[in-house]
């Protein structure tokens, strides 16, 4: 009896000695490589101004057909192209009157550039010479990126921008 005595002070001591935290998960460098489409801003709603809002609600309407208006391609000779299709997003009243349209813009902004990516951030040369840094986490083909670090007009409210991999 005593033996079994032991042996449950000796499991009950393994359980609570060992570690509570999190581990967290390394992400491999080249698990950025393909084209990512944003279909999702995840925003306080009780923070966020309308502007974000509004440009939450049109990227979830659009991404519901199937229409991504911001992608990143990455390429493992670590060269990224941007697409922005969002100054070409045009809202209209439906025919008859009863709801508003807005279409999948047929237009966009393709920017290319260079990148570099250690598994938690990516670093990108915009237009201007001057290296953006971003907050990255991966996991699996869902990537979120701190939105607050983006300089893209209305998807720029803190919060995160949610891309899938294609």
């Amino acid at each position: 009896m005593q033996r079994y005595s032991l042996f449950y002070v000796l499991a009950a001591f393994l359980i609570f000695s060992c570690s509570s935290d999190k581990i967290e998960e390394v992400v491999d460098a080249s698990s950025i490589i393909g084209t990512w489409d944003a279909t999702e801003l995840m925003i306080n709603n009780d923070t966020a101004s309308d502007d974000a809002k509004n440009a939450r609600d049109i990227l979830n309407f659009l991404t519901a057909k199937d229409c991504y208006i911001l992608s990143f391609t990455f390429n493992s000779d670590l060269t990224v192209t941007g697409s922005n299709s969002s100054n070409y997003v045009e809202i209209s009243v439906n025919s008859a009157g009863t709801g508003l349209e807005i279409p999948c813009p047929t237009e966009s902004d393709t920017e290319a550039s260079t990148y570099t990516f250690d598994g938690m951030v990516l670093n990108i040369l915009d237009g201007n010479g001057e290296t953006v840094s971003v907050d990255v986490t991966i996991n699996g083909d869902v990537m979120a990126v701190d939105a607050a670090d983006l300089d893209i007009p209305n998807f720029n409210d803190s919060g995160e921008l949610i891309f899938i991999k294609r």
